[in-house]
């Protein structure tokens, strides 16, 4: 019996019949098509994924014509980060990392960033990052963002002025937890219009929004509020908003966005709030099951991605990297498994970028 070299979901080689992975593919998509209540791909899109899992070669490609552009999270920091941050621990400046980018690493974009890579720590730095923003823009010539994550998790104590409603739900003060979940979403969004206003008036060509909600349903409330205030305060702004996962955690739990619950939604509805907050470009996300097999994890992730892009409005450029996206979920993701899973969301999900 033919047999192929895979991987799983934490990226271990293994071998698998045809049998095995079309029965995983068929799981995965099953799974995302219950958990988000969507449509299940067809027959001849589970074939392609198949075709492209079984490729013998070890990197595959899209076909000539459907090359999409890429857009960067985290900027410099995946050249001057060590491993630990999913880096390769570089010693070069921001500025030598963004022209590496632009000039040898053919980069679509790419993005400023602060080695403590979100909102709160970059507001009392400002004026510098408004100033290194400035001088790089005089040297690249790609679209250049400043990206940071919300992360709501530092406006919470001990590390933050509200408390925290992990801590106190555990001692049942739901109320209080609400209320310090409503907080923290105000005082971020207002965090996001200080930072974002600033480092736009700095030259900065768009602001990316770098795994929104990951402290749950008021982070994602959070973001919104920020990009469509920045939306207002600079029309011409180019507003990306990249998920942190393919649910909506209800840490609050009822908090809500223009009139609607924001916790528990997928893909293909928190692209909604995204259009609306004023965002151009939405980035999905489905994170990877480590115990699954390639084919369950992209089966899976292209089913949640597919709708996505169906019901956009706006361009969805699909987050892709370690542990999201059917990728294996280790700090350098395996380039047989990456290309693959980028293949199989241009060909299939059809995302405007990745």
């Amino acid at each position: 019996m033919t047999q192929f070299y895979t991987r799983m979901g934490d990226g271990k080689r293994v071998l698998m019949t045809r049998e095995q992975m079309i029965n995983d593919l068929q799981a995965g998509m099953a799974d995302a098509a219950d958990m988000g209540g969507v449509p299940d791909l067809s027959s001849n899109e589970l074939e392609m994924i198949l075709e492209i899992i079984t490729d013998r070669n070890r990197v595959v490609g899209v076909e000539p014509g459907n090359e999409v552009v890429l857009t960067y999270d985290i900027g410099q920091l995946d050249f001057t980060g060590d491993n630990g941050n999913s880096g390769n621990g570089v010693d070069v400046g921001r500025l030598e990392s963004a022209l590496l980018h632009e000039r040898a690493l053919a980069a679509d974009t790419f993005e400023l960033a602060h080695a403590d890579y979100s909102i709160k720590p970059v507001k009392p730095i400002i004026s510098n990052e408004m100033q290194t923003m400035e001088q790089i823009q005089q040297q690249i010539t790609v679209p250049y963002f400043y990206g940071a994550m919300p992360n709501a998790g530092l406006y919470y104590a001990p590390d933050g002025p509200y408390g925290n409603p992990a801590d106190l739900m555990r001692e049942f003060k739901i109320e209080e937890a609400m209320a310090a979940a409503e907080l923290t979403a105000d005082h971020l969004a207002r965090d996001i219009e200080y930072v974002a206003t600033r480092m736009m008036s700095a030259g900065a060509d768009g602001f990316n929004f770098d795994t929104t909600a990951s402290a749950g349903d008021a982070d994602f409330v959070g973001t919104l509020k920020g990009a469509g205030a920045l939306r207002k305060a600079c029309p011409d702004a180019y507003i990306m908003i990249g998920m942190a996962g393919e649910s909506v955690m209800g840490i609050h739990g009822s908090i809500e966005y223009d009139g609607s619950i924001v916790a528990g939604t997928y893909p293909h509805q928190q692209v909604k709030f995204a259009q609306k907050a004023g965002a151009n470009v939405f980035g999905p996300v489905v994170n990877t099951n480590t115990s699954k097999s390639l084919a369950w994890n992209l089966a899976r992730a292209v089913t949640f991605v597919k709708e996505c892009v169906n019901v956009s409005d706006i361009p969805c450029h699909v987050n892709m990297g370690m542990g999201v996206g059917g990728i294996p979920m280790c700090e350098t993701a395996p380039l047989d498994a990456l290309t693959r899973c980028n293949k199989a969301m241009v060909e299939i999900a059809k995302v405007d970028g990745i």
